[in-house]
């Protein structure tokens, strides 16, 4: 290896653990000796077999691997094909590719394979050493990301098409230093998306502050947010910090902003403008380097237009707009969020494991949830509780399971029988319409085996509206 003296450029050491893949026991010991020498662990393996014995164990510990092109037996190339295989795990450790006879088509072809470098010997001491470096520095940066994604999708819960969207925008945005309003209705998860903004930008390791501006009067949200001196009011006995101040260098989400009076918004909007402060009754300013989210149920829009809410505030906060979807527009998610918030519910209350029935599925998938997801933990808590060894479909709330008081032999809601062309007395055109139109989409709704999608598009509506109708017209499966 050329210039064994020298030192890299930055003086910095490495921090990781590297794999020396190679059959030639020099080069494994000169490999050895500069990167312990720079500070890192290294491990070796002689063959291609025994390295991708050390991936199979699954070990996190490899950040990097340096690794010879040809080989007896399993070549560098082998390997490199195969470590998906051999190391289940993600993210893979970065590759740096070495070799006495290196081609133009070597070179290509371990790129393709997803090498990070390629290097011809006999190799320069610095350059594999900065390689080196940025390999486990990338290696880091993956593995922070894919903790994150984790810790995001703990949190904020369900597959569907909608909520994979709204994850890829948190992700986006949350790297950057942008501020977001958050809208939805209540109870669809505002502050999580918040929370998960957050820990997705390079603040996650500072203070995150939520502040409920719909909870604090409005005589105390200044003295809340920004701090008070002594003095400055019957009861401030002793200077205080604002909430602005303690979100310092970190993230503070303003929830339920459009509930905020004129004259705080107005102090928010000089934080926004200038990072700068002033307590309740002092005349000193104070510089807070916070990042603002903000999220509301209300269409602060409406509030603007109505003079309830400063239109330059709006214009500050709403750099990205995000929308949370409110439980009804993600109803295939239902599945996943109930079996989370049952094993919630067993673990909490000390309860045994317990199952959904499909017909208890079924009919929490075709309410509304006006309230949210934050409805749908609280009944399923409930039937956790009031349940026995199972969640059955009798143990579903009736105000979910909707009206089942008139019931036919099979056990469903029992239709107006409109087949022999007269009508029940007193009947209503709105009640016949409705009749018929609760027919219609049952049968339908039988034909396609209760699959709420694919009667929508057989109807030719949305399946959110289809829902509604459910709702409206108490239509429910089998054994309601």
């Amino acid at each position: 290896m050329n210039n064994e003296s020298k030192s890299p450029t930055d003086g910095s050491a490495l921090r990781g653990c590297v794999l020396v893949v190679d059959d030639e026991r020099n080069i494994r010991r000169t490999l050895r000796m500069v990167l312990e020498g720079e500070g890192a662990e290294v491990l070796e393996a002689a063959t291609g077999e025994e390295a991708l014995g050390v991936l199979a164990q699954g070990s996190s510990a490899v950040g990097a691997i340096v690794m010879d092109v040809k080989m007896p037996g399993v070549s560098g190339m082998q390997v490199l094909e195969r470590m998906a295989e051999y190391a289940p795990r993600r993210p893979m450790p970065p590759v740096i590719m070495i070799s006495g006879h290196a081609s133009v088509e070597d070179a290509v072809r371990a790129t393709r394979l997803g090498a990070f470098d390629f290097f011809e010997k006999p190799l320069d001491r610095d350059r594999v050493i900065v390689s080196v470096r940025n390999a486990l520095a990338r290696y880091g940066r993956e593995c922070e990301l894919e903790t994150l994604r984790a810790r995001i999708r703990g949190e904020i819960l369900g597959d569907s098409a909608i909520m994979r969207g709204l994850l890829a925008q948190v992700r986006k945005v949350g790297s950057t230093r942008a501020r977001v309003l958050i809208t939805g209705e209540s109870g669809t998860g505002k502050e999580l998306v918040a929370r998960a903004i957050h820990e997705a930008s390079e603040r996650r390791d500072a203070s995150f502050v939520k502040v409920n501006c719909a909870a604090i009067p409005r005589e105390l949200i200044e003295s809340e947010l920004f701090g008070h001196e002594r003095g400055a009011f019957t009861g401030a006995v002793q200077q205080k910090k604002g909430l602005f101040e303690l979100a310092d260098g970190g993230t503070i989400l303003l929830d339920e902003i459009g509930d905020m009076s004129i004259s705080a918004q107005a102090k928010v909007l000089r934080v926004l403008q200038s990072g700068e402060l002033m307590h309740v009754g002092g005349s000193r300013l104070v510089n807070v380097d916070v990042r603002v989210l903000a999220a509301t149920h209300r269409n602060l829009q409406e509030l603007v237009n109505a003079g309830e809410f400063r239109e330059d505030l709006f214009f500050r906060l709403a750099v990205v707009p995000i929308n949370v979807p409110p439980l009804r527009e993600r109803i295939d998610d239902i599945g996943v969020l109930a079996r989370h918030f049952i094993d919630e519910a067993c673990r909490e209350n000390g309860l045994t494991e317990k199952q959904l029935s499909a017909d208890a599925l079924a009919a929490l998938s075709t309410y509304a949830w006006p309230g949210n997801v934050r409805e749908l933990r609280n009944v399923i808590e409930r039937m956790v509780i009031l349940s026995d060894d199972g969640i059955e479909l009798s143990d579903v709330p009736t105000e979910i399971r909707g009206n089942t008081e008139a019931t036919s032999e099979d056990g469903e809601p029992s239709l107006v029988d409109l087949s022999d062309g007269k009508l029940p007395p007193g009947m209503s055109l709105r009640d016949f319409r409705e009749a018929v139109e609760r027919a219609f989409i049952l049968q339908r709704l039988r034909e396609l085996g209760w699959n709420v999608s694919k009667t929508a598009e057989s109807l030719g509506i949305e399946r959110t509206h289809l829902h509604k109708k459910m709702k409206l017209l108490r239509i429910q499966r089998s054994g309601a």
